[in-house]
């Protein structure tokens, strides 16, 4: 192999066998895949040491992909519930699945879990740092980090979120303006614990090029970290977003210089109206890199249906430029999520990336769709189940009120606008009175 990276590939005219695997599965020709991969306008995360991935692309152009997070904490560690957590998002289809953990034996499940998993994998090192080196986050020296990071790469991880931007001159405006929510990001927040306690500059902005070796070595995508992203509605487009985003707009580009894939983070919180904007300036500002967004939530008032407001504002991000979408569960903001929280946050997030590259008229977004249209037109119920995006709910629904006639369903029973416009077309007479009851009845 004459690369180290599909960046490196792509801008040597190579086509890789993940880039032709992506080509098919977005239905491009592969010289089109290759161009984008090599402009990072289309990134393809795939670790050298994840032999168990099939892989996948996000950017511009391409289906919108969806991320769950799951992993260990301290007051949740039961690692076989997060493992059939795992299990589970593959099956329903998610690309990507994020190890949040930060408690206990991180390294064996995340080896497992990368063993297992077609899908890519992301970590957050910053999250593992303190567990990981067994010291307090005073003790960690800017070499430390990096061990982690190199630790995770070499366990096989596709994608890590790194948050460089997060320097001197954006906490300076963080700071200077002010904030209801200040910081949400974990990650970011310790790192801004540390810097401020040390005095000294983010080790991940510090020793950027660094990173980039790392990463470069094992083909590792970099996602760079929004830590100043808006934890409510109220701080969404504020100066120290913008101000990150404007030094990760920098970094992106350092890591292309470096044959490094990109993926940039996003917000947040986010009232409707300013969503479009966002993922434009974000385009702009980071050289068309793709865009990764949690949510983005459209409004803090709905702890336990957050599911809904984050595919709300994803869908719209989405439509406008977004190619990532975080899944964000009923249990934000509450609880580490159950396993039927997991599925509900599947599902919301899969009907927004769905529902936007219907709007972006990506090829074959709509052909499903249609299948399940020329279903309900013939009134074929196992058909219609066999589309769903969750099967097993569509029929339980289904077969919970049970109609009198099976070519129906208990909303219409014989009234069925569908079942009556097909018998009048089909030469038929419509009745819903038998010889042996009278409608009044």
């Amino acid at each position: 192999m004459n690369y180290k990276t599909q960046m490196e590939a792509a801008k040597k005219g190579i086509i890789t066998p993940q880039i032709q695997l992506v080509a098919e599965k977005e239905h491009r020709e592969p010289e089109w895949i290759r161009e984008r991969v090599a402009a990072g306008t289309i990134a393809i995360p795939a670790n050298i040491h994840h032999t168990s991935l099939s892989a996948e692309g996000i950017g511009d152009g391409l289906r919108t992909k969806i991320n769950v997070n799951l992993g260990i904490s301290g007051d949740a560690k039961d690692y076989e519930l997060e493992m059939n957590k795992v299990k589970m998002s593959v099956e329903m289809g998610a690309e990507s699945i994020m190890d949040l953990s930060n408690y206990g034996k991180t390294r064996v499940f995340r080896e497992k879990l990368v063993e297992y998993s077609p899908a890519m994998i992301g970590t957050v090192p910053m999250y593992d740092a303190i567990g990981y080196l067994d010291k307090d986050l005073l003790d960690i020296t800017a070499d430390d980090f990096l061990k982690v990071v190199e630790a995770h790469a070499k366990e096989g991880v596709d994608f890590m979120t790194i948050h460089a931007g997060i320097n001197r001159r954006a906490v300076e405006a963080f700071r200077r303006e002010g904030r209801r929510m200040n910081i949400v990001s974990r990650g970011g927040s310790l790192l801004f614990a540390w810097m401020m306690m040390t005095g000294n500059e983010n080790p991940f902005f510090e020793r950027y090029d660094d990173v980039l070796e790392i990463l470069r070595a094992h083909d590792v995508t970099i996602s760079i970290g929004d830590a100043l992203r808006p934890g409510c509605i109220d701080d969404s487009s504020d100066a120290g977003q913008i101000s990150e985003l404007i030094e990760i707009g920098h970094l992106t580009k350092r890591a292309w210089d470096a044959d490094v894939q990109v993926l940039v983070e996003g917000p947040g919180h986010m009232a409707m109206n300013e969503i479009a904007a966002n993922m434009q300036m974000e385009k702009r500002l980071c050289h068309g890199a793709p865009f990764y967004v949690l949510g983005p939530i459209v409004t803090d008032i709905a702890p336990g249906y957050d599911h809904i407001t984050s595919a709300i504002g994803g869908a719209i991000a989405a439509s406008n430029g977004a190619n990532f979408l975080c899944y964000v569960t009923p249990a934000e903001h509450l609880r580490l999520p159950d396993l039927d929280d997991v599925r509900e946050g599947i599902i919301a997030s899969k009907i927004a990336a769905h529902a936007a590259d219907i709007a972006n008229g990506l090829p074959g977004a709509r052909d499903r769709d249609n299948e399940m249209s020329t279903a309900r037109h013939k009134l074929d119920w196992d058909e219609m189940f066999r589309l769903a995006l969750d099967p097993d709910k569509a029929r339980r629904y289904y077969e919970s009120t049970p109609p009198a006639e099976r070519h129906t369903c208990s909303m219409c029973g014989k009234m069925c606008a569908v079942r009556t416009t097909n018998m009048i077309l089909e030469g038929k007479t419509v009745k819903f009175c038998s010889e042996k009851s009278s409608c009044g009845e």
